[in-house]
């Protein structure tokens, strides 16, 4: 079977599971002897290092930029939607798939999958986010043109991440004819209980994710503050520039510069991350769609303390 999947980000250039979860499927796929391409946006991660896969294709456009959705006149939406169109239809036509994948598709042009729609391929969408919620305020074609997720609901399977995400497409008005909820997992032959010895607990702490403002990273360095004084923090992940900003200034104000770190690793290196940590902190504030990071953890032997919202509960 020929697959096209289609998305906002794909590994190395990422930000969070979405993406990495999408990469697994491809490899899955291909494993399976499926011929699988990869169409994303253009969009670069600074720190990525690692080359592309084969057929992966870094060319569509989306609203998205620096962890915001810019104004754009008509003109320019108008541009961004029709190189959209011609990337699709071409990619559409050299590779002739049999279906079309969709992933992430927050800040995407949505009508994309009108588009291999019209063009009779069955498709099915993987939601592991909110984007069917905020996907169309957020395209700004479909903003100016005033229209909702609904249109969508007869273009593809949707397969939910967690009950969480399903109830809350549902509660904003999308209630598609063909959908399931389908967990996610995580790479156990990479997360795996390393068998170490039991170690006195001594305060080390470990947040481990995305640099995001909903992730409530700032709460763990406030409680820090609470905490006896030789209790740590490791913060490992990258994200969103601005808010990491706030948080280093955050932990100079509290005078806990000398207990918290702020990393950046590979992600071959995590296991043994998460295994050097007492508790992994997830205190998201939001209602969460799925959390991989606390299953990675408990892979690893490292027990969760978490605020338990969304589908992670």
């Amino acid at each position: 079977m020929r697959i096209l999947t289609v998305g906002n980000m794909y590994p190395p250039h990422h930000l969070g599971g979405y993406e990495l979860m999408w990469r697994s499927a491809v490899a899955h796929h291909r494993a399976a002897g499926h011929d699988v391409s990869v169409l994303t946006t253009d969009w670069r991660e600074p720190d990525a290092s690692a080359a592309d896969e084969r057929d992966v294709h870094r060319e569509l456009r989306w609203y998205w930029h620096d962890h915001d959705f810019p104004r754009l006149t008509v003109g320019e939406r108008l541009a961004l939607e029709r190189h959209n169109a011609r990337v699709l239809d071409r990619r559409l036509e050299e590779f002739t798939p049999d279906v079309v994948s969709w992933w992430a598709m927050g800040g995407m042009s949505l009508s994309l999958i009108e588009r291999a729609r019209r063009a009779g391929l069955p498709a099915a969408a993987t939601v592991v986010d909110d984007w069917l919620i905020y996907g169309p305020r957020v395209d700004a074609w479909w903003r100016l043109l005033r229209r909702r997720a609904r249109r969508l609901e007869s273009s593809s399977r949707f397969l939910f991440a967690s009950h969480t995400l399903r109830a809350s497409a549902r509660e904003a008005g999308f209630d598609p004819p063909r959908a399931e909820v389908y967990h996610p997992g995580i790479d156990l032959e990479l997360f795996k209980d390393p068998g170490k010895e039991e170690s006195n607990w001594g305060w080390r702490l470990l947040y481990c994710g995305r640099i995001d403002e909903r992730k409530g990273i700032d709460t763990a360095i406030e409680a820090l503050e609470r905490l006896p004084p030789e209790a740590t923090l490791r913060i490992v992940g990258g994200g969103d520039a601005l808010h990491l900003a706030q948080l280093h200034a955050l932990v100079d104000r509290l005078g806990l510069a000398d207990r918290v770190s702020f990393e950046r690793h590979r992600r071959s290196e995590l296991p043994e991350i998460y295994a050097a940590a007492d508790a992994l902190i997830f205190p998201v504030r939001w209602v969460e769609p799925f959390g991989l990071v606390p299953l990675e953890s408990m892979a690893c032997g490292t027990p969760v303390v978490a605020t338990g919202r969304g589908g992670s509960s």
